[in-house]
């Protein structure tokens, strides 16, 4: 797997959009917000930032303005997903799946790594995509 630092904010919401097969851009906004945001709120305040610094500036925001360092379970995490995507509990699965995927592609394995560390294994399948190449 590689990742590329320098992915604009088109290309991020492009391969969201595409590997999520959403209809249309604002669709792949609207998952990729709920699903930043939400994690943004399970993760503590400095780790939320230290994941958001290689991601395209438009995208950064939904985890810096999250109200960082609340505790919840997996299924917590979906349904606020779910929510906000305005979608099934199994499409806020996948999508958060997707939208990982992507960040992962922007991002160091080392900060991926402190991310999963930080979250309890209930929290696993969240990164069921990252490093796979043909589910899409």
């Amino acid at each position: 797997m590689y990742f590329d630092v320098d992915m604009k904010h088109d290309e991020f919401v492009g391969a969201v959009q595409n590997r999520a097969d959403l209809a249309s851009r604002g669709e792949a906004i609207r998952a990729t917000r709920a699903v930043l945001t939400t994690l943004g709120e399970r993760l503590q305040a400095g780790e939320a930032s230290d994941l958001a610094g290689p991601l395209p500036m438009e995208i950064d925001v939904f985890l810096h303005q999250a109200e960082s360092g609340q505790i919840f379970d997996y299924e917590e995490f979906l349904q606020r997903v779910s929510e906000r995507a305005n979608a099934d509990v199994a499409d806020a699965n996948f999508y958060a799946q997707v939208v990982m995927d992507v960040v992962a592609e922007t991002t160091p394995a080392s900060e991926l790594e402190d991310v999963t560390d930080q979250l309890p294994a209930d929290y696993d399948d969240l990164f069921e995509f990252v490093g796979e190449s043909d589910y899409y």
